[in-house]
């Protein structure tokens, strides 16, 4: 396995690969939810890349750009004992030969962003878009993996693959979960002991719609309601169903609905996302 951090010896080295090639794009802190894309990636291609960059165009003002976890050692052990072939780990400069203000970027349309995370977070998709846009360019990849995890971000890059005519594909992974149904993030480090209790609650709340919804209950009204009362002691952001399609907000449940929810927890402020399709 080989860890490089500049642009012109990745290509070099891409350009020696034979085969398809999977690309697993992440800002590193890798727990067994990563572990599962490069998994699926070494099981479908030939060659995996696995890109370790915390991204600074897609972090606002205030956010945890600064204090991001960054543990490339370990990260590198965990890739080689997987059968990764190659780290891409480049310095911001490497990749950004200027400020954001003047950069080239691929900005999804107002529709799909000024919503759920992108409404809080404005220029976050433009951000995430342009760099795994630039990741694909670089890497030539056959097939990218991303994680369910991340409902509105997976949406907006299969999106931006299909109007840009990006030839990949792009396979989704199911959401990894924690023994307590905790889903995996590599935020939940910042975490106090109570702060992991509370945001358990995120994932009950989704389960408990999912069983209300079993049981004949599919008034929106009602499901949200019986969730806040779990959640109660977080700071939730937004508990919204969507047409996983389309993305469009529902006011009817159907085959197709997926709930999402973004809280942060009191002590570390930390904002943990989760979703959960009602159907399946």
């Amino acid at each position: 396995m080989k860890i490089i951090d500049n642009i012109k010896e990745l290509k070099e080295e891409i350009n020696k690969l034979k085969g398809s090639i999977g690309l697993v794009p992440t800002m590193g802190a890798l727990h067994d939810g990563h572990l599962s894309l490069i998994k699926k990636s070494v099981m479908q291609n030939e060659n995996t890349i696995v890109s370790i960059f915390v991204n600074p165009i897609q972090f606002g003002v205030n956010e945890d750009l600064d204090k991001y976890p960054r543990q490339l050692k370990q990260d590198a052990s965990l890739c080689e004992k997987e059968g990764v072939n190659i780290i891409f780990a480049p310095k911001v400069s490497e990749m950004y030969s200027c400020e954001k203000n003047n950069l080239t970027l691929i900005c999804p349309p107002y529709e799909v962003v000024d919503k759920l995370c992108g409404k809080s977070r404005p220029g976050h998709f433009d951000g995430v878009c342009s760099v795994v846009a630039k990741l694909f360019n670089l890497t030539k990849a056959t097939r990218a993996y991303f994680g369910q995890k991340d409902a509105q971000q997976l949406f907006i890059v299969k999106k931006m693959v299909k109007d840009l005519n990006f030839d990949i594909e792009i396979v989704p992974c199911p959401i990894v979960r924690e023994e307590d149904n905790l889903a995996l993030s590599s935020r939940n480090q910042y975490l106090t002991e109570n702060d992991r209790k509370l945001a358990l609650n995120i994932s009950k709340a989704l389960f408990n719609i999912k069983k209300l919804f079993k049981e004949g209950i599919s008034d929106i009204k009602v499901l949200i309601d019986a969730s806040l009362k779990i959640m109660d002691g977080l700071d939730v952001e937004y508990i919204e169903f969507v047409d996983k399609n389309t993305f469009d907000f529902q006011t009817k449940v159907d085959r197709n609905t997926l709930v999402l929810i973004a809280a942060r927890v009191p002590e570390s402020k930390t904002r943990l996302i989760d979703n959960i399709d009602i159907w399946e």
